[in-house]
C-alpha cells in the first residue's frame, strides 16, 4: 500500500507572524494594567503649553522655561516653539494607573478587527508610495529596459561583486544615521535585487545589504533628526554630546554586517546549495530577471536608456527632498506619479499596454503595502489599551540606584523591549527621555548615555520585530522570516556584544 506523502509544513507567511504578534499583544492588555503620564504639549497658536494628566483634563500654562522647569522637564523651551519636540512629552514622576477600558468578548474582538483597519488607514500615504512605485517599475520593466541596462551592468561586475554588498550597504547607513533613511529603502529592492542576482548571489544577500545598510544605519544615528537629534532634545542636552562614542559605533557596527554579508554571500556565490533561500533560486530569477534576461538576448536601445534615466532621477529627487526639503511618502508618491506620467510619453507602449503594465506592477506589490497597514495595528492596540506607559514606569522604577555599567546595560535592554512595542523612534524619543534621562543624574553618567542606549536597544530590535520593516521587506522577495531569522541570528549576538562594549567605554571614560 502507498505510504501518504507528509506534507512539508512551512513557516507563517509575513501577514500570520503580525497576527500572531497582535494577538500576543491583545492577550497582555489583560494582564499589563492600564495607566498614563500626565503630559506637556505646545499650543503654537497660543503660545501655551498644555498640562494634560492621566484622566485628560487639560490646563493650560505659559510657555516659559519656568514652566518647564516646574514640571521637571529639562528641554529648552526654544525647541517647543522651532517643532523640534512636535509631540506631547511625558512629565516625570506623573504616572498614574487608569481603569481598564471594559471589551468584554465582543469588544476585543472588535478592537482586534477595527485596529488592522486602522492601521491601513493610518499607513495610507506609505501604501500609496509603494503601490504607484510599483506601476512605474511594471512600466520600465515593460519596457526591457531594466533587462538590457542590468545586462550591462552585470558584465561590469565580474571579479567586483563584493564591492557591491560595500557600497549599498555603506550608502544606505550613511542615509539611515544622517536622515533617518528606513521606510523609503522599500523602493531600493526591485532594483538591486536583480543586480545581486546577476553578480551570483541570492535574494537574501539583497535583503541583508540593503536591510542591514538601513536598520544598522539608522541604529547607530549620529545626526538623525528622528532619533538622536530630538532624543538629546527631550533629554536636556545637544545632540552633539558623546557624538565621538557614535561615529565609532557606526563605523564598528555598519563593518561587522558587511564582513558578515559577505563571508555569507561568497558562499553561496560558490556553492549556490549552501543558499538558506535554494528552494526558491529558480523561481527568484524568473521573476526578478525574467526569460528575455535569462536568454541574454536583449538590446539596449536609446529609448530603454532614456527611460532608466528617468526612472533613476526619479530617485535622486526622492533622496533630495526627503534630506532637504523633509519630505515624507505623500511627496514622493507625488514624485513617482510624476515620472510615471513622463514615461507614459517616452516609452512607447501605447495607452492599453501602459496601464496594464501600471496595474499589474502595482498589484505585485499590494502584499507589501498590506503588510506595513498590518505592522502598525500591533501599536493601535497597545496605545488603545494604555499598557505602553505602563511598562516604562515599571522599567524606569527597576533600574534607579544600580551601578552605572549595569544600569547602562539595563538601559540598553529596557530600549529593546520599548523598541519592540512602540516602533516610533520620534514618539519613544519624547515620550521616555524626559523620565529616563534624569535617572542618569542619579547614577553619575552622562545623559547622552541614555540616547545611546534609546538608540542602540530601539534600533537593534529593528533587526528582527515583526512590528517593524522586516517583515515589509522580505514580503518583497517571499522571505520566510524563519529564513532571515537564520541568517541574522549570530550577527545580533555579535552587535549585542558590540553594543555592551561601547556602553562600558562610555560610562568608565
Amino acid at each position: 500500500m502507498e505510504q501518504p506523502v507528509k506534507k512539508k509544513r512551512s513557516f507563517p507567511s509575513a501577514y500570520t507572524v503580525i497576527i500572531i504578534v497582535l494577538i500576543m499583544v491583545q492577550a497582555l492588555t489583560f494582564f499589563i494594567p492600564s495607566g498614563k503620564y500626565s503630559t506637556l504639549t505646545y499650543d503654537s497658536g497660543k503660545d501655551q503649553f498644555a498640562i494634560t494628566n492621566a484622566r485628560d483634563k487639560t490646563i493650560m500654562e505659559p510657555a516659559t522655561q519656568e514652566t518647564l522647569d516646574k514640571y521637571d522637564i529639562h528641554i529648552k523651551v526654544g525647541k517647543f516653539r522651532d517643532g523640534t519636540i512636535y509631540r506631547p512629552a511625558a512629565i516625570p514622576n506623573s504616572y498614574e494607573q487608569i481603569k481598564k477600558p471594559k471589551r468584554g468578548i465582543t469588544g476585543t474582538i472588535t478592537q482586534f478587527l477595527k485596529a488592522q483597519v486602522q492601521g491601513i488607514s493610518d499607513s495610507v500615504d506609505i501604501i500609496i508610495f509603494i503601490l504607484i512605485l510599483g506601476g512605474v517599475i511594471g512600466v520600465v520593466n515593460a519596457t526591457g529596459a531594466m533587462d538590457a541596462g542590468m545586462m550591462r551592468l552585470s558584465e561590469k561586475l565580474k571579479g567586483k561583486q563584493k564591492w557591491l554588498i560595500v557600497i549599498v550597504t555603506t550608502l544606505i547607513a550613511l542615509g539611515g544615521t544622517t536622515f533617518g533613511l528606513a521606510e523609503e529603502t522599500i523602493a531600493f529592492y526591485p532594483i538591486l535585487i536583480p543586480i545581486f542576482l546577476l553578480a551570483g548571489y541570492d535574494t537574501l544577500t539583497a535583503v541583508a545589504s540593503i536591510y542591514l545598510g538601513t536598520a544598522i544605519g539608522t541604529m547607530s544615528s549620529t545626526i538623525n533628526p528622528f532619533s538622536t537629534v530630538i532624543a538629546s532634545n527631550a533629554a536636556g542636552i545637544t545632540f552633539t554630546d558623546g557624538m565621538p562614542l557614535r561615529i565609532l559605533m557606526w563605523i564598528a557596527a555598519v563593518g561587522l554586517s558587511i564582513i558578515y554579508t559577505i563571508r555569507y554571500a561568497e558562499k553561496v556565490r560558490l556553492n549556490p546549495a549552501s543558499s538558506l533561500v535554494a528552494d526558491q533560486a529558480e523561481t527568484d530569477r524568473k521573476r526578478f530577471l525574467g526569460d528575455q534576461f535569462l536568454s541574454k538576448d536583449s538590446t539596449f536601445t536609446k529609448r530603454q536608456k532614456l527611460t532608466l534615466l528617468i526612472f533613476a532621477l526619479g530617485f535622486v529627487v526622492m533622496i533630495y527632498g526627503v534630506q532637504q526639503l523633509g519630505w515624507y511618502f505623500t511627496e514622493i508618491a507625488v514624485v513617482f506619479l510624476g515620472v510615471a506620467y513622463v514615461l507614459a510619453l517616452i516609452t512607447g507602449l501605447g495607452e492599453k499596454k501602459f496601464l496594464d503594465s501600471f496595474v499589474s506592477g502595482a498589484a505585485e506589490l499590494l502584499g507589501v503595502a498590506l503588510t506595513v497597514g498590518l505592522a502598525r495595528s500591533v501599536g493601535i492596540v497597545m496605545e488603545n489599551s494604555f499598557i505602553s506607559d505602563t511598562i516604562m514606569n515599571f522599567f524606569s522604577n527597576a533600574i534607579s540606584g544600580m551601578n552605572n555599567v549595569i544600569f547602562i546595560w539595563f538601559m540598553f535592554l529596557v530600549y529593546i523591549v520599548l523598541g519592540f512595542f512602540i516602533q516610533s523612534s520620534s514618539g519613544l524619543a519624547v515620550l521616555s527621555m524626559p523620565i529616563m534621562a534624569p535617572l542618569a543624574d542619579v547614577v553619575g553618567i552622562d545623559r547622552a548615555m541614555i540616547v545611546d542606549a534609546y538608540n542602540w536597544g530601539q534600533g537593534l530590535i529593528g533587526l528582527v520585530a515583526p512590528t517593524g520593516l522586516i517583515l515589509v521587506s522580505l514580503a518583497v522577495v517571499n522571505i520566510g522570516f524563519d529564513k532571515w531569522m537564520k541568517f541574522v541570528t549570530k550577527l545580533l549576538v555579535m552587535t549585542i556584544g558590540l553594543i555592551l562594549v561601547f556602553l562600558a567605554i562610555g560610562v568608565l571614560i
